[in-house]
Formats: C-alpha cells, sequence, structure tokens
C-alpha cells in the first residue's frame, strides 16, 4: 500500500500543492516552520479522518479562506481516489467519488502510522489517550470493532444525560444501560485479545532500542470492570447517581505500562518514557503489518534526529520490512538533524514556504 499522489487546497499553509510519490523512503527537508509536519498530517487525515495534532477541522483551514480539500490516489490490492473537503457549514468525505456513508467502509483505505512528539502522552498522559491507542489498531484490524464503538459511546452519552437531568427515569437509564452492555462486552474482549499480541511486539522493539539496558517493558490490559459488566451496572447505580455519569464501563479501561513491574509514568525517566512510546508505535506498524500482510505507510515527523544511534538502529527492522514489502515512509527533518546513518536509499524533497520540489 502507498499514496500515488496528494492534493491540497487551502490546507494549513498550503494554498495549492499536487504531488506524486513513488513506494519507498521519502525525506522532506527543510527549516522549522515551512510546512513540512502539515504534509504528515494531511496524509494521517486521510488515513484516519483525524489530525495527530489533536485539533479540529477548522484550525487546518489556511488563514482566510473558508474550508480545505485534502485528496489523494491510494494504491493497494487496489486503487481508490479518496477525497475530503471540510468548512464550518460543509464537510464530505468520498470514496472513488461516492459518498460516504459510514465511516467504517472508509478506514483501512490507507493505513498509516505516524511517530511524531505527541507520542509522550502515551505514557505520561491520561487513560483515555492509551483507549483511543488500542481503539485505534483495533479500527484498523477489525471490521465490527467500530461499529461496537460508536454504539457504546451513543448510548453511554445517552445515559450520562438522563443521570444529569432532574428526575431520572428509571426505565430509559434501564434500556441504555442494557445497550452499554451489548456494545462494551464487545469492546472489552476486543482490548483484551490484542494487548497481549500488541504487547510482546513492543517489547520486543523496546529491547531493540533500549539497547540491552536490562530493562523490560510490559503492556498490560486493566479492564475496569472485571467479570459481568450488567452486574457492575447494576452495582454502580448509586454512585453513578451521586457522580451524574457513568462510573463503570469500557471507558474507564487501562492499558498500564510498566518497566521491571514498575509504573513507567511514574518512575521511568524522560528517555524510558520516550523509548516506551517509540516502542508502542513501532508495536503497532508490526502488528498492522503482520495482520494484513503489507505494512502501513509509516509518519515519522522529527523525531530520528532527535535520538541517538542505538535508539535509531531499533527502528531498522520496521524500516527495512516497509523496503522489502515496497512500502511507504515520509520523514521530516532540518538540515541540522538530518540522520545521515539512515542510508542513501531515499528520495528527498525540499519543503519552503508550502511549496514541495524535489531536491
Amino acid at each position: 500500500m502507498h499514496l500515488a499522489h496528494l492534493r491540497l487546497r487551502n490546507f494549513r499553509n498550503y494554498t495549492r500543492l499536487d504531488a506524486d510519490w513513488s513506494p519507498g523512503f521519502h525525506v522532506l527537508a527543510g527549516a522549522n516552520a515551512q510546512g513540512k509536519t502539515n504534509l504528515l498530517e494531511a496524509i494521517y487525515l486521510l488515513a484516519t479522518l483525524r489530525s495527530f495534532r489533536g485539533i479540529g477541522g477548522a484550525q487546518m483551514i489556511q488563514q482566510g479562506q473558508a474550508g480545505y480539500f485534502v485528496g489523494a490516489r491510494i494504491v493497494g490490492v487496489e486503487q481508490h481516489d479518496a477525497r475530503i473537503y471540510w468548512s464550518v457549514s460543509r464537510r464530505e468525505l468520498t470514496l472513488d467519488r461516492h459518498p460516504v456513508r459510514r465511516i467504517a467502509d472508509y478506514l483501512g483505505v490507507l493505513r498509516a502510522v505516524v511517530f511524531c512528539s505527541e507520542d509522550s502522552q502515551l505514557v505520561k498522559g491520561s487513560g483515555r489517550i492509551r483507549r483511543r491507542f488500542l481503539d485505534l489498531i483495533l479500527t484498523q484490524t477489525r471490521p465490527d470493532y467500530l461499529a461496537w464503538l460508536q454504539r457504546y459511546h451513543a448510548a453511554l452519552r445517552a445515559r450520562n444525560a438522563i443521570l444529569k437531568g432532574r428526575e431520572i427515569d428509571p426505565d430509559a437509564l434501564a434500556g441504555f444501560s442494557a445497550e452499554l452492555v451489548r456494545a462494551g462486552q464487545p469492546l472489552m474482549e476486543a482490548r483484551a485479545s490484542l494487548t497481549p499480541r500488541l504487547a510482546e511486539v513492543a517489547r520486543s522493539a523496546y529491547e531493540r532500542m533500549a539497547g540491552g539496558g536490562g530493562e523490560s517493558l510490559a503492556a498490560t490490559y486493566e479492564p475496569n470492570v472485571r467479570g459481568d459488566l450488567a452486574v457492575a451496572l447494576a452495582q454502580s447505580r448509586a454512585r453513578d447517581q451521586a457522580y451524574r455519569q457513568t462510573m463503570a464501563g469500557p471507558h474507564r479501561d487501562e492499558l498500564q505500562l510498566a518497566l521491571d513491574g514498575r509504573p513507567a509514568a511514574q518512575y521511568g525517566s524522560e528517555g524510558q518514557k520516550r523509548t516506551v512510546a517509540l516502542a508502542l508505535k513501532a508495536a503497532q506498524a508490526e502488528y498492522l503489518t503482520l495482520h494484513h500482510g503489507a505494512p502501513p505507510v509509516l509518519l515519522i515527523d522529527d523525531v530520528m534526529g532527535e535520538l541517538d544511534r542505538q535508539r535509531r538502529g531499533g527502528f531498522i527492522p520496521l524500516l527495512e520490512q516497509v523496503r522489502q514489502a515496497r512500502g511507504q515512509v515520509f520523514m521530516t527533518c532540518t538540515e541540522e538533524n538530518w540522520p545521515r546513518d539512515l542510508g542513501t536509499d531515499l528520495v528527498r524533497w525540499t519543503v519552503t514556504a508550502g511549496s514541495l520540489n524535489p531536491s
């Protein structure tokens, strides 16, 4: 799978861009604030329909414009034309020129994994970030997962609205509790099945990147509810009413990350936390490759140049896997932090003030 063509209109600092891309390793070089990360953001948006910067659509519109357009030609087993238009008043998503009615029908057309500075929040941030990490992998590997996730969150919003009301309708509360159980159980089962397999790949990636430092990374799924979700919701009803929100369920699950048995967020050094985050993302990429038989597009945002040779070396098996499968890598850097030891088998581009040129 690779991105063969990218078209941008009024996206970030790109007024107009049309670029053709081959499989392989592409380096996007240039000074800071020229638009390198914006290109990766556009590609990730095509893959996941969201920005890895954690912002909304309005912030991706070029200043002074009404909306942005992002389009692509994607080549895999089949060839697809994907288009996104976003404005405050109009939003369109099409695949092969047909409107996309269900997001589940679109996700997976382009698979991408991003490595960026925001990854540190996988270790240091809230449990919600780690749940979203698991959910993203599952939506990329299980066709039914997104539907269950959407059903669960719709029921959760409705149940919480009832709990916040002046008077609680017991029948409505029971109905949405039953829907939470129906949708929540498949989520818990999928997360419990995924985590051990993902954890093993992450452990191996961490060992490669840490350079035999002796620490062992463990990732463990910690469900908020152990046992029957229906029973847990019934037992939590008084607490739910006191807090006016649903206090039990998979929306409170956690992915525990530990180094030698101690929580990585509390006891790991900054270098160890960064390595844990990189290992998790490398595990995501390797897991998707194993599942689909082809690697995702890798988006590496100004990360390699900040790593020492040992941690960069931990990426080599992943990059070699992509190379052998004729996959695709996009990496941003400045002239000062360009990691020249990665080799010369690449295509180099210069990014300057919202323009892209081969160099």
